[in-house]
């Protein structure tokens, strides 16, 4: 297959100020879905999990605060090139809708204002090993004393209990311990980490999910909840009907480049200029697809009858369809394909993503307009609610943006207290 050419690296000079982004819709921060207002999610998070799960949250109507150390703030905010107007782009990809405090609670008096904001809260989210948690007193225990029906939500590599709980951890760590990494890639080639930080944005999803869920439940028992996440679990799951293939037969998965799928015929062919996928999921479809292409008999030879018949003889399936499809170029496969009800589809690159026409309508990316002046790009949650996209309710914060604001609103801080606060390096000055 041949490797498909792509644009310079953001590190090279540009000869256009042109981004791929201005291309996008440009959105006003509006109202968005509410059905979860009036929630309060404190967000102690930083780097990609936590503050995907929240964002989440925001999406859904919940009110975040985002505290950040004064000096730095999240972790992610560093994470490039490429940096649009000095922002990071990954940042600005998890933390939309966000009201960001700028605190310092490693001081006993911001301490007492974290406690604060917590005991007006539903919710906080928290991302330390046991240990660290405990040291800066945000653990459970904690933060339960401040408010006993806390849903108070833990993102860790490891979990909250046993030998790993306080081993640090990172995407790329989970995805080595999860077995994904061992199962992706070429036959014979070097395990790979997929292309997303996969574990991270599945931890983050579980625990917005849990975060809900505990919020259903504590309308009708009044208990709070300790939520424990791990980025091992989460990515492992990922791997469960690989995991329970390898229990009940003793099989185990190797690297074949995705063409081991159970389903027999599930891979990618190329045609005669681009690569296309093809999936024969059900002997419906196996034999529609042999009647688009001319030949049904074969198609309705015994020996290809069940998906189970077309395993055992996949190698010789796959070299017929790949002499086949090789005859002509994609756009005639997936035109044909289509009006035949036959999964197939192009093997998208970023740019093809973010130019798809359905993606767009359907509210996958757009540009929102921040206070301050900067837009920034922004990818959808994917979720519509009575067949409208949510919309963002603000842009991602500037660092400190709101500190004011909650302060002020959530805790009854004066203007002369917080600026004692800020003389004193327990809160950073608010950029609103």
């Amino acid at each position: 297959m041949t490797p498909r050419s792509h644009t310079p690296s953001p590190d090279v000079e540009r000869s256009t100020d042109t981004l791929p982004c201005d291309a996008l819709p440009l959105r006003q921060p509006g109202a968005g879905f509410q059905l979860l207002a009036g929630v309060r999610v404190v967000d102690l998070t930083t780097s990609v999990a936590g503050p995907s799960g929240t964002m989440l949250l925001a999406d859904m109507g919940a009110e975040i605060v985002k505290i950040e150390r004064p000096s730095g703030g999240d972790d992610a905010r560093t994470w490039g090139p490429p940096f649009l107007e000095g922002e990071s782009l990954w940042f600005a990809g998890v933390n939309r809708s966000k009201k960001s405090v700028a605190l310092d609670f490693s001081q006993s008096r911001g301490l007492e204002l974290l406690y604060g904001l917590v005991g007006r809260a539903d919710i906080v989210f928290v991302n330390l090993p046991p240990r660290v948690a405990r040291k800066l007193k945000v653990d459970a225990d904690a933060l339960r004393a401040v408010r006993p029906d806390l849903i108070y939500v833990s993102i860790t590599g490891f979990g909250l209990t046993g030998e790993r709980a306080d081993w640090t951890c990172y995407d790329l760590i989970a995805e080595g311990y999860s077995g994904i990494m061992d199962v992706t890639g070429a036959a014979g080639g070097e395990p790979q980490k997929i292309g997303a930080p996969a574990a991270d944005m599945l931890a983050g999803q579980d625990a917005a999910f849990a975060a809900v869920a505990a919020l259903y439940d504590r309308r009708t028992t009044g208990k709070g909840r300790v939520i424990d996440v791990a980025l091992v679990d989460s990515m492992t799951r990922l791997l469960s009907c690989r995991i329970m293939s390898y229990l009940g037969s003793g099989e185990l998965p190797t690297r074949s480049g995705g063409k081991d799928s159970v389903i027999a015929i599930y891979q990618t062919f190329d045609t005669a200029d681009e690569p296309i996928v093809l999936a024969l999921g059900n002997d419906n479809i196996w034999q529609r697809f042999w009647a688009a292409v001319g030949d049904p008999s074969y198609g309705q030879s015994p020996d290809f009858r069940t998906n189970a018949g077309r395993r055992q003889l996949r190698e010789q399936i796959v070299a017929r369809i790949a002499q086949l499809l090789r005859g002509k170029p994609r756009r005639h496969w997936l035109d044909l394909f289509r009006n035949a009800r036959i999964p197939a589809g192009p093997i998208n690159a970023v740019d093809d993503v973010v130019a798809d026409e359905t993606l767009l309508a359907r509210g996958m990316f757009y540009r929102i307009a921040a206070a301050d002046g900067r837009v920034i790009p922004q990818v959808g949650t994917g979720i519509l609610l009575d067949g409208e996209p949510g919309t963002a309710r603000g842009a991602p914060p500037a660092l400190g943006e709101h500190t004011d604001e909650v302060l002020a609103g959530w805790l009854g801080l004066s203007d002369s207290d917080r600026r004692d606060l800020v003389e004193r390096n327990i809160i950073g000055r608010s950029t609103a």
